[in-house]
């Protein structure tokens, strides 16, 4: 901002900040009113018309509700933004005024004279070095030399000179800061409009985005960027439980992603601004064409798909605990609410998993079946998918080969803990019985995340299926007691017999076939350490249908690796199992001998 202020100090005096703070309370009735009528319609509208009716017009209704729902989400979004925005814009002009009024008092109490330029005059003070008369008074302003008489060498400054420069350089400054920060919340002001029109397309969810982003970064200093992200889950959900009402509504909407994503949060709370975090990344991530981008949308919207058509009657609610496009993306979903159920199961998928359709269908399907099935044991169950980590994509690269390593399960170990306690944080339970589940790599990942700096903080049993290892060669150095370790591994599922010394020469060499055919050779040490299947383990290992073959009629099948999770009849023992696990019944599992 260039040229002289159009704003006086006394305009600023005057300034009545409590106006714009009024306003702002306004915008948030309006976003608390459309959030409102958005939940009505999504807990109360859609449910009843899916469980009630059917047939074309049936579905018609549906979509005009979802689509009135997503209309209202806006408003929520936008007026939220708006309230946060003014609210900062008032907290940065109060401070103004703070410090104009000191300078101000400073001025009254020398009995100096504050012009309406924001010039100060001051009296005679002082004496001559000649004549020891008083030093003539003067006018100090802050952009010119102070006083009538220069000092020289012959003549002693006045000593109100440099007190009244002082004064003259935080009125003007005051002045000409808020003047800045009228001018910088106009244009934020002005950009914070919809479209025309009863439609929100995804453009406008992309202005929404970018909204969010400007408003943010306006509102550091009134929401003071406080958010404890170095704290421990108990702390943050402390610091949460602190906040006013208005101080988390305002959170809520400026940092949804951060909020949203924030282990010792509680869920009810993630699940909302993630909803509304997820709307922004469509938003962000539409009209783009690398692959990353489309791969990570079409995984967006098939979240969002689900979210909106809920579950069938019976079914465990979703509660979408984490989402973001990191990375190769992440997104925690839990099937229940994981703060009521006494039962609690995470479920950490591995090689190949990203944010992707993929991932959205058959992995939260997997965390869902379980869920329904854990939940026929005992009610109070929840079961979550977490894609919290980067999951090696076979191959990365003929270089790197990086599921060959165990660096993205250690990264992913330690992320993988902290959620794991902010889920026993934020249980409404006091001993919640809470299960860890690693399928494939992302039993080296749950192994990680025992090993990380506290354990898993309440976790009581850990489930490994698929597993190339976990990176100890005991099951009771994973922070539990080897009986309350379990581990699926179905006979033909080669990862789980992959000797480590020619798995990597043999990935190297012919890619994913290199690494299965590794399984046909004998050997307790995998990959990642000693086979949590073997009987030197010391794990309880459960029964699972075999799967087919590796080399069968139809070629090569890896699907005895995938299988652990279904639920078709005869062949669901080891769904079975897990869901038992689960619900705290491990007593009644098929086991089975270890290797």
């Amino acid at each position: 901002m260039t040229g002289t202020p159009t704003l006086t100090w006394a305009q600023l005096r005057e300034l009545k900040c409590a106006e714009l703070e009024g306003a702002a309370d306004g915008w948030g009735r309006s976003s608390n009113r459309a959030d409102a009528a958005r939940d009505r319609i999504e807990q109360q509208l859609l449910t009843g018309l899916r469980d009630t009716q059917e047939g074309e017009a049936a579905q018609a209704a549906v979509a005009r509700l979802r689509e009135l729902g997503r209309n209202f989400q806006y408003v929520y979004t936008e007026c939220g933004l708006l309230r946060t925005t003014l609210n900062s814009l008032a907290h940065e002009l109060k401070t103004q005024q703070r410090v104009l009024a000191q300078a101000l008092d400073d001025a009254a109490e020398l009995k100096f004279t504050v012009h309406a330029d924001g010039s100060v005059t001051y009296p005679a003070a002082g004496e001559g070095l000649i004549d020891g008369a008083p030093l003539r008074g003067g006018t100090a302003s802050s952009s010119g030399a102070a006083g009538l008489v220069p000092p020289s060498g012959l003549t002693a400054p006045n000593p109100n000179v440099a007190k009244a420069q002082d004064i003259a350089d935080r009125v003007t400054g005051a002045v000409r800061a808020a003047a800045e920060i009228d001018w910088r919340y106009a244009g934020i002001l002005r950009r914070l409009r919809a479209e025309e029109g009863l439609k929100v397309p995804v453009s406008t969810w992309k202005d929404a985005a970018a909204d969010a982003t400007e408003v943010r970064d306006a509102a550091g200093a009134y929401l003071k960027d406080a958010i404890p992200r170095d704290a421990s889950p108990a702390e943050r959900r402390d610091w949460w439980a602190g906040l006013t009402q208005e101080q988390r509504e305002e959170y809520l909407a400026v940092y949804p992603d951060q909020i949203g994503n924030l282990d010792g949060i509680p869920a009810l709370v993630r699940d909302a601004a993630n909803r509304d975090n997820l709307q922004l990344l469509i938003g962000k991530l539409e009209g783009r064409d690398d692959e990353k981008s489309v791969t990570q949308l079409a995984g967006l919207r098939e979240i969002e798909r689900q979210l909106g058509a809920g579950g069938k009657p019976g079914e465990p609610p979703m509660f979408l605990l984490g989402i973001g496009d990191e990375g190769n993306g992440r997104a925690i979903v839990s099937f229940g609410n994981p703060d009521a159920a006494k039962n609690v199961a995470a479920y950490v998928p591995g090689l190949g998993t990203s944010l992707d359709e993929e991932f959205a269908k058959n992995d939260l399907k997997r965390a869902r079946d379980t869920a329904i099935a854990t939940r026929d044991i005992d009610s109070s169950s929840a079961t979550i998918a977490w894609l919290g980590y980067d999951a090696p994509q076979f191959p990365d690269g003929v270089d790197s080969l990086s599921v060959m390593g165990d660096r993205k399960a250690v990264i992913g170990g330690r992320s993988f803990s902290a959620f794991m306690g902010g889920v026993a944080a934020t249980s409404e339970h006091e001993d919640p019985h809470m299960v860890a589940i690693g399928h494939s790599y992302g039993s080296r990942t749950v192994g990680a995340a025992t090993q990380a700096d506290g354990g898993m903080f309440g976790v009581d049993d850990i489930i490994l299926v698929g597993s190339p290892g976990v990176g100890v060669d005991r099951a009771e150095d994973l922070g539990v007691s080897g009986d309350h370790v379990f581990v699926g591994a179905a006979e033909n599922d080669v990862v789980t017999k992959t000797p480590s010394r020619l798995q990597g020469n043999l990935a190297a060499v012919a890619g994913p076939a290199g690494f299965a055919l590794g399984g046909l050779l004998d050997g307790d040490s995998l990959w990642f350490g000693e086979d949590p299947a073997s009987k030197g383990f010391g794990a309880t290992r459960f029964s699972s249908d075999e799967g087919p073959s590796l080399i069968g009629l139809h070629g090569v099948s890896f699907d005895a690796h995938s299988q652990y999770f279904d639920r078709d009849g005869a062949h669901s023992v080891s769904a079975d199992s897990i869901a038992l696990i689960a619900a705290g019944r491990a007593d009644k599992i098929k086991v089975e001998e270890p290797r």
